[in-house]
């Protein structure tokens, strides 16, 4: 039982790395990580994954590793990429999406690997679950300038 639910539903993960900074580990030590919630319950249907989530998927570099971002764009949207993207926009093609780290000065993300295929998702972070003066903080906040045009309607 404890297996189907880590393995989808649910699960406490580390995270480590600055990328999310100041949304997740915000503080100036490097050996305090926050511990959050990965919700791993529908992931993998299209329109389940919104902008200003924060994700965690396995790497287009590395599949081995888990790698936590926010989503900037989804499937649809036109995105106006930094350096050192290829293109000087490029659209998101059909159940991809494209991620961004917070600190833009320490992200390793679509910039650089372009938008990912939702397979690679494994969950949404839901809730940071330590330190406990963490506990609960708002993860919708946050998040650099997008640089994005959405669909016409």
């Amino acid at each position: 039982m404890g297996y189907v639910f880590l393995n989808h539903v649910a699960q406490p993960c580390s995270i480590t790395g600055t990328s999310m900074t100041p949304t997740l580990n915000p503080g100036l030590e490097l050996t305090t990580n926050d511990l959050v919630l990965v919700k791993k319950w529908g992931f993998k249907r299209p329109h389940s994954v919104h902008r200003g989530d924060i994700i965690m998927f396995r790497s287009p570099y590395d599949p081995e590793k888990l790698v936590t971002k926010r989503v900037v764009a989804v499937q649809g949207d036109t995105v106006y990429p930094k350096h050192p993207y290829p293109k000087s926009s490029t659209r998101i093609p059909r159940n991809h999406v494209w991620v961004e780290g917070d600190n833009a000065f320490h992200s390793i993300d679509s910039n650089d690997y372009g938008p990912i295929s939702q397979g690679l998702i494994v969950g949404k972070v839901v809730s940071v679950l330590w330190p406990l003066n963490r506990f609960g903080t708002d993860l919708s906040q946050g998040g650099r300038d997008p640089r994005i045009q959405l669909p016409e309607q």
